[in-house]
């Protein structure tokens, strides 16, 4: 009983050349370049962003700490409503 046959180890080198010789191919082609692209919302985002320092941003969020840290920050209630308002409407309009 013959377990290993010359033929397919033939069989094995000639698809092994044949994978070779498509990598040279592909290798030699010119590859397409990876592209990005921002969106119009992203950029009206980034100027938004521009005028707001980190150091602005620092002062603003340790002023928030301070309040916190003494109790006398205060949540103003219509502000947290106006927000929350859309997000409730689309979660009950979604079912």
């Amino acid at each position: 009983m013959k377990i290993n046959e010359t033929g397919r180890v033939g069989a094995i080198n000639k698809y092994q050349r044949q994978v070779d010789s498509l990598r040279k191919d592909m290798d030699s082609k010119t590859r397409r370049k990876d592209e990005v692209s921002i969106s119009a919302e992203a950029k009206e985002l980034l100027k938004a962003q521009e005028g707001v320092t980190d150091q602005d941003r620092a002062q603003r969020l340790e002023d928030l700490k301070t309040q916190v840290s003494t109790g006398t920050y205060h949540v103003d209630a219509g502000k947290l409503a106006e927000k929350l308002v859309p997000y409730f409407k689309s979660f009950f309009n979604d079912k």
